[in-house]
């Protein structure tokens, strides 16, 4: 199927179940449109059962997406970016210390726990499972997903201190998981090579590092273009280039785009270059670009959440795997956030409860399944992107219909 046709039938779809979900269940977008597509979906299987045309048009359809470079290789950008772009930078300023220890000793901590746990447990109900599979699959599950988490805590109320916490875990260790995973996987991809921690620090290195002084470098020239000129149509065409081409040097030098479109975000949505570089007119026309940029690849990726269903291998032993895995993955991210939340706590005077209300608030998404579909059979593919599925749902629903409840009752007395 040709892109524009694939691009035209998922936007006429996300328009259709967004309109559905506004007038009539009025949930959060993301919530909404995944359990609409989903309910879907199932009725499309249901009717399948007596004339299975219209379910195998939409399975060749799903088959015909490749999710995962979708995702991680053009849509991730832009979300991030925008995410970025409206992110409160003085708070994460502030609040930089716990952030970075969130989204890398956090994210590190929580991918050797699930891995660990995961291989003794999927051992006990009979899988015979490598250990670094499973540290793969540690790693694709850690990363809160800020797209989920960003289209939620809209309409959560939480402090905002609190939210930038939040939000700013959720932009960076996105990135940082997505290289924490591609460094197992080239382990776990040449079992029989000899890898060296030189050769891991150096991979690691690069795409960190390398990710956010691109997006610094990136950052800087888009901010000093548009200060030189006073333009709408322009500054908002130079954001957009800074995303698109950004995105395609970090894939060539192979260096972290994800990291590099949030610190471009952060560079040039913070309030200084705002106010020097951007016009009222301007600044308004970059946001709501930005907010419309947002708002349409959200609806398209949780659609596309809702139909991947159609493509897993649903066996009894592997959706058992899964529910047991949801506790299992909240568990080892509440113990992964202690130490950085009381190394950190008397200092920035955290709001209480600061630890459960991240683990419940820390929501999983579209970026673990993409993960989980660039398994390869070997790694037992069928079996983690079953668990992955499992655990994303009932994140992205049992977590994101509750979070809000549960951060306005443990925050009420700290507004601030």
């Amino acid at each position: 199927m040709e892109y524009y046709s694939i691009a035209t039938i998922l936007i006429v779809i996300s328009a259709i179940f967004g309109y559905i979900n506004v007038r009539f269940i009025k949930l959060p977008i993301t919530i909404g449109l995944m359990l609409i597509t989903l309910v879907f979906t199932v009725i499309v299987v249901a009717i399948g059962q007596f004339d299975d045309t219209l379910l195998i048009r939409e399975k060749e359809f799903i088959s015909s997406i490749d999710f995962e470079t979708v995702l991680l290789d053009i849509m991730l950008s832009f979300l991030l970016f925008a995410g970025a772009l409206h992110t409160n930078f003085t708070q994460l300023k502030v609040q930089r210390g716990p952030i970075l220890a969130f989204a890398t000793l956090g994210v590190l901590m929580s991918t050797f726990l699930v891995g660990a746990i995961m291989h003794i447990v999927l051992g006990w109900i009979g899988f015979d499972i490598a250990f670094i599979y499973c540290l793969l699959f540690g790693a694709l599950i850690s990363p809160t997903d800020p797209i989920a988490v960003l289209g939620i805590l809209k309409k959560a109320g939480a402090p905002k201190k609190l939210e930038t916490k939040i939000v700013g875990e959720s932009l960076f260790n996105d990135g940082v998981g997505v290289v924490i995973f591609l460094t197992i996987f080239s382990i776990a991809s040449k079992p029989n090579a000899k890898v060296s921690f030189s050769d891991i620090a150096t991979l690691f290195g690069q795409e960190v590092i390398g990710g956010i002084g691109l997006g610094l470098l990136l950052g800087w020239i888009t901010y000093k273009l548009m200060q030189s000129i006073d333009n709408y149509e322009i500054e908002v065409i130079l954001t957009l280039s800074a995303v698109m081409g950004g995105t395609m040097l970090a894939h060539k030098f192979h260096l972290s785009a994800p990291l590099a479109m949030v610190t471009v975000g952060l560079f040039v949505g913070n309030d200084r270059a705002r106010n020097s570089a951007m016009s009222e007119t301007t600044e308004a026309y970059v946001d709501k670009f930005w907010e419309l940029i947002d708002v349409l690849l959200n609806t398209v990726l949780f659609v596309l959440i809702g139909m991947e269903i159609l493509v897993l291998t649903l066996e009894g032993d592997y959706i058992f795997a899964g529910l047991l895995a949801i506790p299992i993955v909240l568990l080892c991210r509440y113990i992964s956030l202690w130490l950085p939340v009381r190394f950190f706590a008397k200092r920035l005077n955290f709001v209480p409860k600061t630890n459960l209300i991240m683990t419940w608030g820390g929501l999983r998404g579209g970026i673990s399944i993409a993960l989980a579909l660039s398994l390869t059979a070997d790694m037992h593919r069928e079996l983690f992107l079953v668990i992955t599925y499992v655990v994303v749902v009932v994140s992205i629903v049992g977590q994101g219909l509750t979070v809000e409840p549960i951060i306005r009752k443990l925050t009420q007395k700290h507004p601030n």
